[in-house]
């Protein structure tokens, strides 16, 4: 029965763990989320690129997120692999980092993070406010979740099973080395997997020479967990990730070795501790970001000779199509409203093609590159013409009247992306060529202001196709939350943009009109992308038909 009780108690607390490491990695997300592109893809050297890696890693709290955006902005082309490798071998450091803060005892700060988080989360609706609550819960919640792990193990540590088992993985490193990698593969966690072992070891579950084993094959572990999440993806985002996997895996084994074989023998002496375990872990990371970060230019040769590009294939395979929608399937709601929706996301994938770089396009003012987004323009009109014909041909009598509704709501939203479209084209793309005409420049606390409500227009965008999938309640307020916080972006910027014309900044005053119309075309396009949400908020009665007040008191 003791058995039975401590796998349920050690589930439950490796489950609490998961849960607390998602939590804060949710909330960075959404506070920084839209920041993270434009700091991991500036050109830098690898010293550099590294120096990010550390910093997304302690952000993210997951080495395999920096792995999985790393290898993301690869397949998109704005990263190249040397660089990327950096980025990916500094934030195994940095996830090292974190779990050096958190294997400290800090139980004493578990009711201060509770109070001021779910304070934060509950009572605040600013969304910074909330997102640092989420954070603040994850982190004690973390903590709650060693506590749990430490309590699972008192009525078992003096049981014959766990012994047995302990002195086993000490003799057998081999095997206590595919264990700690099972287990931060299957956790998806290397910071949970190795929080989880540095414990086992300060209660003394298990001896030092077990944990070293087991941390060792995490590292091993965790690097398999990025491959097998971009096995999906081109092979320029995973060759990454597997060179990645070469340099920690066989690290991780000629450390495995010569560590066991420097313990046996005593030339490290009797170490003891869980401290010593993070140090040892701490070590490994950071010996292996110094050997390897001179090689990662060189890797790139080997591995785009291991995975070539597979370009023959690709063009042999037959050509997608064009458009999602059949008028075939337009008598069939269960067939035609997936298909609209499926065409408004390929919509929306152009429209965010051609809003991601225009920004960029007031520094560069590259003709070519404005003609592009303007063609792009072209196949989003097209794509709204598609969807018009496609819902007029709709038989009404055969549609339910939620379903006919819900297929006209979808017609607004393709016309608002239309209109999105119109924005970057004949707006944002013509103020750029005049900025480049004028040869002036952005002050630099006006491009600050400008580049902040571009990468949130973006998080929107990503979030608004996922309210359009899945018609999700809370995504939905969410959007339309950060839609009111575009507008305050933008009327902040503006007073800003004001008092800079009060005290004299020359480029304040050569690029005033510009910088004001820039504001507004971010805005009115923030507002049509954030359009998907009303009908969710409306059917949910989470929508007020108007702001005006009803009734005027005497």
């Amino acid at each position: 029965m003791a058995i039975v009780t401590f796998l349920i108690s050690l589930a439950g607390a490796t489950m609490l763990l998961l849960y607390a490491v998602r939590m804060v990695r949710t909330g960075i997300e959404r506070s920084y989320g839209a920041s993270f592109q434009r700091v991991m893809t500036q050109q830098r050297s690898y010293l550099h690129s590294s120096l990010v890696g550390v910093m997304m890693a302690i952000v993210l709290q997951s080495s395999a997120a920096v792995a999985l955006l790393t290898s993301g902005f690869a397949a998109s082309g704005i990263l190249n692999f040397s660089v990327g490798l950096a980025i990916v071998l500094g934030g195994d450091l940095g996830s090292a980092l974190i779990i050096q803060i958190l294997s400290f005892r800090l139980d004493w700060l578990v009711p201060l993070l509770l109070a001021i988080g779910g304070y934060l989360f509950v009572k605040t609706e600013a969304k910074k406010a909330r997102q640092l609550g989420r954070i603040l819960m994850g982190v004690a919640f973390i903590l709650i979740s060693l506590r749990f792990l430490r309590e699972a193990m008192d009525p078992i540590r003096d049981s014959a099973f766990l012994p047995a088992v302990a002195d086993y993985l000490a003799r057998d490193y081999i095997t206590a080395f595919l264990v700690g990698g099972a287990l931060a593969f299957v956790m998806h966690s290397s910071v949970a997997a190795i929080l989880m072992c540095v414990t086992l070891v300060q209660i003394g579950a298990i001896p030092f020479a077990a944990g070293m084993s087991l941390v060792f094959g995490a590292n091993f572990g965790s690097a398999f967990i990025p491959v097998w999440l971009t096995r999906g993806m081109p092979v320029t985002a995973r060759r990454i990730p597997y060179a990645n996997l070469a340099l920690r895996g066989s690290w991780a084994l000629m450390t495995l070795f010569a560590a066991n074989l420097a313990l046996r023998t005593g030339l490290l002496g009797d170490p003891q501790g869980g401290q010593m375990l993070v140090n040892v872990h701490l070590a490994f990371n950071l010996s292996l970001l110094v050997l390897a970060l001179p090689f990662c230019g060189r890797l790139q040769g080997i591995f785009e000779g291991l995975l070539p590009d597979q370009k023959k294939e690709q063009n042999s395979q037959p050509a997608r199509p064009v458009s999602a929608l059949d008028l075939e399937n337009v008598s069939n709601p269960s067939q035609a409203l997936p298909s609209l929706k499926r065409e408004l996301l390929r919509m929306s994938d152009l429209i965010e093609t051609m809003f991601r770089p225009a920004l960029e396009l007031y520094r560069s003012g590259d003709k070519d590159q404005i003609r592009a987004i303007q063609a792009i323009d072209e196949d989003v009109n097209r794509c709204l013409s598609g969807i018009r014909a496609f819902v007029a041909a709709i038989p009404t009598e055969r549609y339910e009247k939620q379903d006919a509704k819900t297929a006209r709501d979808l017609m607004e939203f393709a016309i608002r992306l239309e209109t999105a479209g119109d924005v970057v084209a004949k707006r944002l793309a013509v103020l750029a060529g005049e900025m480049r005409a004028k040869g002036s420049s952005f002050s630099q606390e006006g491009w600050s202001e400008l580049v902040q409500m571009h990468e949130g227009i973006l998080a929107n965008m990503k979030l608004a196709s996922n309210v359009l999938i899945s018609d999700d309640l809370e995504s939905a307020r969410l959007l339309s939350l950060e839609k009111t916080e575009i507008k305050r972006v933008e009327r902040d910027s503006r007073k800003r943009h004001l008092r800079r014309l009060q005290h004299g900044t020359t480029e304040s005053f050569e690029t005033s009109d510009i910088h004001l119309e820039t504001l507004r075309a971010f805005r009115e396009f923030n507002s049509h992308i954030a359009s998907i949400a009303y009908p969710v908020l409306y059917r949910n009665g989470q929508l007020l038909e108007t702001r005006l007040v009803n009734e005027i008191a005497d």
